[in-house]
């Protein structure tokens, strides 16, 4: 099965609020820009894939979404990061797409072979495949055939709910530990975090961090 990728991005004026204490405000709009171009670039790469959209109504959002021929998606967009996914699939879903792949827009360690293993665990429906963040908390990517297979609800203590959430829809969760879609960027010392393991080091986002001297701020 060939599952379509939403990703959910909110407009960029509200990104990021936790990394105030390190970052000011135009610097957390570029990081978050930084984050999605490197989501972005390995999910156009996936094989597997058979669309990517964004649900968003930030313009900027938009036009990274064009360059990367995906489509844009607006029903759910301000309706927090569970609404969005929800309605993205629902729409999908009507069109008659089998299985869809969501992930957020602050993974930027992510790789293309992560992305394809996600997608060949999903052989048979229904599935239900996971990869939790590193702490396990969040669900940081999910893939489930049908799209509505399973109520989601996202937040910081998602994982464990939306493995309880499978089980009670009949469907043995398959985990899968991706330590690049692990490592999420929410607060100051996930910044650090990130910088050290060797998933980042071929990102724009690392490069960004390095340039504008953020992670000396951290040392």
């Amino acid at each position: 099965m060939k599952p379509w990728a939403i990703l959910p991005v909110k407009e960029m004026v509200e990104a990021k609020q936790r990394l105030a204490p390190l970052l000011s405000p135009e610097e957390r709009l570029a990081l978050m820009q930084m984050m999605l171009r490197d989501v972005l670039t390995a999910l156009s790469a996936a094989q597997g894939l058979a669309g990517i959209a964004l649900v968003t109504l930030d313009p900027w959002a938009q036009a990274l979404a064009e360059a990367h021929d995906a489509r844009i998606i607006t029903e759910g967009a301000r309706e927090g990061h569970t609404g969005a996914v929800t309605a993205a699939a629902s729409v999908l879903r009507a069109e008659g797409i089998a299985a869809i792949l969501t992930l957020p827009g602050d993974i930027p360690a992510v790789k293309t072979a992560e992305v394809e293993a996600l997608i060949a665990a999903a052989s048979t429906a229904p599935a239900f495949i996971i990869a939790p963040a590193h702490d396990e908390q969040g669900s940081n990517a999910i893939l489930m055939s049908p799209p509505d297979a399973v109520r989601l609800r996202f937040g910081e203590d998602s994982y464990f709910p939306h493995l309880a959430a499978a089980g009670a829809a009949g469907i043995t969760p398959q985990i899968l530990r991706l330590p690049g879609i692990a490592m999420d960027i929410d607060h100051p010392t996930d910044i650090a975090r990130f910088a050290r393991i060797p998933e980042a080091a071929d990102t724009q986002t690392l490069a960004w961090l390095a340039q504008n001297g953020i992670l000396s701020r951290l040392a």
